[in-house]
């Protein structure tokens, strides 16, 4: 406690760098010091009987999520990707099945030969299991996979609920890249996750660029996706950068950064079918 107690005190007259500029964070000005003085003590989350999947998610829309990540023999990667064209729009189309592409992609950067398609089912776990027994029945998606098999290395999904601040991830019109930002959180941790972001989000809006947030219920659990969307690289770091010029966005950086094991970032172009472009 002395040494916490010298620290904030050498803070308070301007002699001490923030601590943590190791990690990426940014020296507070003194506009921030009382922000950077009130993070030196944790956030207190009230304790609550519910799951953190009740209190975070959306009770009104039901909509459950599916994200699949394809890692596609390097060879195979466009005629997977014509394969794909060719048959997903057909599900999405269909209104016997109650689910819809939200957005289709391949990494540009990040893990290479990869596709990520994200599926809403309205509904919730009720339309899920609707669709796979439908598609079950499905000849020409049967076949479908059957060729598709041919082409991948490995496959990996999760079933997601979206957050209840984040915008619902409608169609938009393009061109624009995506940005798939990945936190893998200590258990526990989501509803102190959800409650900072509910507050951070309005730092990240002016541009439209929030597409969706996502957290994962089924596959790897305390997962979290932030879903982007930029004009180009360019357009991305401006706008990252643009956020630390407003004041608040630090301090919810502080308190969200020490709940996370680790962090991925992927860069995706939108396939043609993507109603995501």
């Amino acid at each position: 406690m002395a040494a916490t107690r010298r620290l904030v005190l050498e803070a308070l007259r301007g002699r001490a760098a923030f601590p943590f500029s190791g990690l990426g964070f940014r020296h507070y000005s003194q506009d921030g010091e009382s922000s950077w003085f009130r993070s030196l003590f944790v956030h207190k989350v009230d304790p609550r009987k519910d799951a953190h999947s009740t209190l975070l998610s959306k009770k009104e829309a039901n909509h459950l999520y599916k994200i699949q990540f394809h890692n596609v023999k390097p060879e195979c990667l466009e005629a997977y990707n014509s394969l794909a064209e060719e048959v997903l729009p057909k599900l999405h189309s269909d209104a016997n099945y109650p689910c819809d592409l939200v957005g289709n992609w391949n990494t540009w950067y990040g893990e290479q030969d990869q596709a990520v398609h994200l599926w809403r089912f309205s509904g919730g776990y009720p339309a899920l299991m609707d669709s796979m027994n439908k598609l079950k029945q499905n000849q020409e998606y049967l076949e479908f996979r059957k060729e598709r098999s041919k082409m991948l290395l490995s496959r990996r999904n999760q079933l997601l609920l979206e957050f209840s601040f984040w915008n619902e991830p409608l169609p938009r019109s393009g061109p624009n890249i995506y940005e798939l930002r990945t936190y893998n959180l200590k258990p526990g941790t989501m509803i102190e996750w959800g409650n900072n972001w509910a507050r951070a989000i309005k730092y990240r809006q002016e541009n439209q660029e929030a597409v969706g947030g996502f957290f994962s219920q089924i596959g790897e659990l305390y997962i979290v996706h932030h879903l982007w969307a930029y004009r180009d690289l360019q357009s991305r770091e401006e706008t990252r950068n643009a956020a630390w010029r407003k004041r608040g966005w630090d301090e919810n950086v502080y308190y969200t950064v020490p709940l996370v094991r680790s962090m991925e970032s992927r860069i995706m172009i939108p396939l043609k079918i993507s109603p995501l472009q």
